[in-house]
């Protein structure tokens, strides 16, 4: 009895709860073919429907709730958020089973903006519940759990849907049976008695998880309290934001951060449509969800491979990302033009690889001297900046009030996209290159002896006695 009362008072027992949350709500076996089911008999939605009219409310509403959730996950002590979290995904799913009619699929699509911008509490919940000393280890648990999820998932979906053992609506009931057991565990998470900026003791020091300072050029929280007030919050976050964004390389990494996840949550909302184009699923048996798990287990190689990678990436990061963002942009181009499903979904791999390299990269870049508070700050305000561009195109290109453009002329502008970003950061990084190499030369420059071939003054003086030539190079009398 005593081990286990140890074990929930330690950092065990949160960490194991919130990674059985974290499986069961993404083992949604009918994710990789909700297109189909929209659009199928099920439904009987049009394309132009679920592309131009439904889709874009989930970024709209997204947006739209973003900064106020972030705000309430950390007022309410994140674990009322994740409950909510999970409700807003049950409501999803159910609206998805029962309604039949466009206007009821744009308010699902609303609940799902929700249950998107509510995951922020999912991470942070860990970092108030567990000892600064067990941060990376509980962190590294619950996106291996969460990764498994999705995996799990879509070769669970696969199978159901190759072997006919159940229709798209029996896939969705089973769905809404593993939301459920993550609803019920959510209850049971401990409830943490301090937050990173609302509710803090006045032993909560900013640190980073080595216990080094904040950031570079650190402004002091000058003295937390047990409740801050609203005002003292915000001024709070918008100092820290100001500081830390004045660091040039946090910055750059930033920026690609915002740009290429625009892209990528653009390229990866719409992928359903485009496979349904080149291979109408109607026709012939589709591998939506076995691709899924492929590109799931090859975006965690390749960030798992990131870490072996010895490399001084503050002279090469910025021209890898530029290289890597290139191949990500051809990916995309083969996936548009390519009249090969098998070929559209290697490219679709491959994409989603790079991408998973490169976001792991700069994540670790910049989280590698920050606290963490401005660890959720920074990482928070990247997506959001990355939400408000997604916003801007979605709305100009997809939405039917906008352009309204078809699948194939939105994913040649998504590898435009990639294109322009591949040539920002290679010029970017060959910039940077060429500046350390001369900034080299200068300081190696400077630290040379005088030249052989030069005198000294004593030297001169030395040559000007007979028979005596100290200056070598020195002509002779």
């Amino acid at each position: 009895m005593d081990a286990v009362k140890r074990w929930k008072a330690g950092w065990g027992y949160p960490t194991t709860m919130l990674c059985v949350y974290g499986f069961f709500s993404t083992v949604k076996p009918l994710v990789p073919f909700i297109y189909p089911y929209l659009t199928g008999p099920d439904k009987n939605l049009t394309v132009e429907q679920v592309t131009n009219e439904i889709y874009p409310v989930w970024t709209y509403s997204y947006l739209a709730v973003m900064v106020p959730v972030f705000l309430l996950t950390d007022w309410l002590r994140y674990k009322p958020v994740v409950v909510f979290q999970c409700i807003n995904l049950f409501i999803t799913w159910a609206m998805m089973l029962l309604v039949q009619e466009v206007a009821v699929f744009k308010a699902m699509q609303f609940f799902y903006g929700v249950k998107s911008a509510c995951e922020v509490a999912y991470f942070s919940y860990i970092y108030s519940i567990v000892d600064l000393k067990y941060y990376r280890k509980a962190t590294s648990y619950c996106r291996s759990v969460q990764l498994l999820g999705y995996t799990v998932g879509s070769v669970l979906g696969q199978l159901l849907v190759s072997f006919n053992l159940m229709s798209y609506n029996n896939i969705l009931v089973l769905t809404l049976v593993l939301i459920s057991i993550a609803l019920v565990t959510s209850l049971f998470l401990p409830m943490p008695q301090r937050s990173m900026f609302f509710h803090r003791s006045q032993s909560d020091l900013p640190q980073t998880p080595e216990g080094g300072d904040m950031c570079a050029g650190d402004v002091s929280t000058e003295g937390p309290v047990r409740a801050r007030g609203c005002s003292q919050v915000f001024l709070l976050l918008w100092r820290d934001f100001l500081q830390c964004y004045s660091t040039r390389a946090l910055l750059y990494w930033s920026l690609w951060w915002v740009l290429a996840t625009c892209g990528y949550n653009q390229a990866i909302n719409y992928v359903q449509v485009l496979w349904a184009h080149i291979q109408p699923s109607r026709k012939v048996q589709v591998y939506n969800g076995g691709v899924e798990a492929v590109s799931n287990l090859f975006g965690a190689a390749t960030a798992y491979g990131i870490g072996f990678i010895q490399v001084d990436w503050a002279q090469w990061g910025e021209l890898f990302l530029g290289s890597i963002s290139g191949l990500g942009a051809v990916a995309l181009f083969i996936m548009t033009f390519t009249d090969n499903i098998w070929v559209c979904y290697a490219g679709y791999v491959a994409f989603k690889g790079l991408y998973m390299l490169l976001i792991t990269f700069a994540m670790f870049q910049i989280a590698t001297d920050l606290s963490m508070e401005r660890y959720a700050l920074i990482f928070g305000a990247n997506n959001f900046g990355a939400l408000v561009l997604q916003t801007i195109i979605t709305s100009v290109v997809v939405d039917g009030r906008g352009l309204g453009l078809g699948i194939i002329p939105q994913f040649i502008i998504y590898g435009s996209y990639f294109s322009a970003i591949a040539v920002i950061f290679f010029l970017r990084g060959v910039y940077t290159i060429m500046r350390v190499r001369r900034s080299h030369r200068d300081s190696t420059a400077a630290e040379e002896p005088p030249s052989p071939t030069t005198c000294t003054p004593l030297q001169r003086s030395l040559q000007a006695q007979p028979r005596v030539h100290h200056c070598r190079g020195a002509s002779k009398p």
